[in-house]
């Protein structure tokens, strides 16, 4: 009876913990059973094996939950010109998704400079940054773009995509709290194993486990994350939400704004990422592009400007 509650518990909780919490439910209950039944001679092998499959059946319910988010697929294919790729958009007042090639849209890949979202967040709630005036002093390094080359407020860092700003906020947050943070969201696979990153540029300070690393999210988990800060879900204060809400604004009109982060790779891989308001309504989108043959084409303003004809 004991191991039957324990087994409906386990899946209870596997409904409300996220992906990178679920591994460290796992290990907890594998290392409970192991250490308050020690010397319960070969019943301790048989609870340990209880344990490996009950871990294994939360795994499966999990997965089942997040294949259960359902959503109408759209044909947008005339916004994205023969570039491949696709987009979600979540509409929070009818619980509704809307997909462009669904399949790619659940599928993990690196965040590239859309993590400058989070880091914005939690360079502000540690106090790294006090506002989006906060300035970095320039080094001197020759960092191969003009507009990183001189001191940089927040704002202008977020808006020219500035790599060493970053590596400099998310350094002093540290790895432990980065690492709650993204767990709380949850945010992808939360794995921030390769800190420095993989060595794609020259220069260790351009360089990061979100820039074609460890961690990885797909655009469904993207609109996910960002429904959950704006719409008052997270840990991140209110007036930090606003700071990085003044910035994240890229596009207006008489009947929408439209906040967002691009990011890309420039090898064919690109992202714009963000919400639309209208008269108080949130459209929380990703558009991530994946075109190695057309990489010419691809870029963090193409996937903007296909995320802007599909919002329309």
């Amino acid at each position: 009876m004991k191991k039957l509650l324990r087994i409906l518990c386990i899946l209870f909780l596997a409904f409300s913990l996220s992906a990178c919490e679920k591994a460290a439910l796992a290990e907890a209950e594998t290392g409970r059973l192991s250490a308050g039944e020690e010397g319960a001679g070969s019943s301790t092998n048989f609870e340990q094996k209880a344990a490996e499959n009950e871990a294994q059946e939360s795994q499966t319910v999990q997965e089942e939950v997040k294949s259960e988010v359902i959503g109408n697929e759209m044909d947008w294919s005339a916004a994205f010109r023969g570039v491949n790729g696709c987009a979600v958009i979540y509409l929070p007042a009818e619980e509704q998704y809307l997909f462009f090639h669904e399949e790619m849209c659940r599928q993990e890949v690196s965040p590239y400079s859309t993590f400058k979202i989070i880091s914005v967040l939690s360079g502000l709630q540690n106090a790294v940054v006090a506002d989006e005036f906060s300035t970095m002093e320039y080094d001197g390094t020759d960092y191969g773009n003009p507009e990183w080359n001189e001191d940089l407020t927040l704002e202008q860092a977020f808006q020219k995509s500035c790599v060493w700003y970053f590596r400099k906020v998310i350094d002093a947050v540290g790895k432990d709290e980065m690492q709650k943070e993204l767990e709380a969201l949850p945010y992808g696979n939360c794995d921030i194993s390769e800190w420095s990153g993989g060595n794609i540029n020259p220069l260790p300070i351009l360089n990061g486990f979100w820039l074609d690393s460890s961690l990885r999210i797909s655009p469904m988990e993207q609109v996910q994350v960002l429904k959950k800060i704006f719409e008052g879900q997270s840990d991140y204060s209110d007036n930090n939400i606003e700071i990085l809400k003044r910035i994240m604004l890229t596009d207006e009109d008489d009947a929408q704004k439209i906040y967002g982060k691009t990011g890309s790779s420039g090898n064919g891989e690109a992202w714009f990422v963000g919400f639309a308001e209208t008269a108080g309504e949130r459209k929380y989108f990703a558009v991530y592009l994946d075109d190695r043959e057309q990489k010419e084409q691809v870029s963090g303003n193409k996937a903007k400007e296909i995320a802007l004809e599909i919002l329309k």
